[in-house]
């Protein structure tokens, strides 16, 4: 037996996308956005990408590189790291839990 679960859409945060789409190299928006669908079925627009990158960029998780002809790439910072790091253990931590409860059924 198998659920359509399709509607619910993807369990994602913008954020926590971008931040592990940089965790693996710099790059520029266009270059996210295929990363992250690639990654996790996503596909963020423009105007969700560019306000995560400015709000992310604002608490230090990420900043801006040179300007590559009109591409401006962004880098992961130490910060943007640990924060990263934090949320995916958090996530593999309710993973678990999750699926433990599930064998339980």
């Amino acid at each position: 037996m198998s659920a359509d679960l399709s509607d619910l859409g993807r369990f994602s945060d913008p954020s926590l996308l971008i931040l592990a789409s940089l965790a693996g190299g710099a790059k520029h928006g266009y270059a996210m956005i295929e990363d992250i669908a690639r990654m996790s079925g996503a596909r963020l627009g423009p105007g969700t990408l560019y306000g995560a990158l400015a709000r992310l960029e604002r608490r230090g998780l990420i900043e801006p590189l040179p300007a590559e002809e009109r591409r401006r790439p962004y880098r992961l910072t130490g910060l943007g790291a640990a924060a990263l790091r934090e949320q995916l253990q958090g996530l593999r931590d309710f993973a678990a839990t999750g699926l433990q409860r599930l064998a339980a059924i």
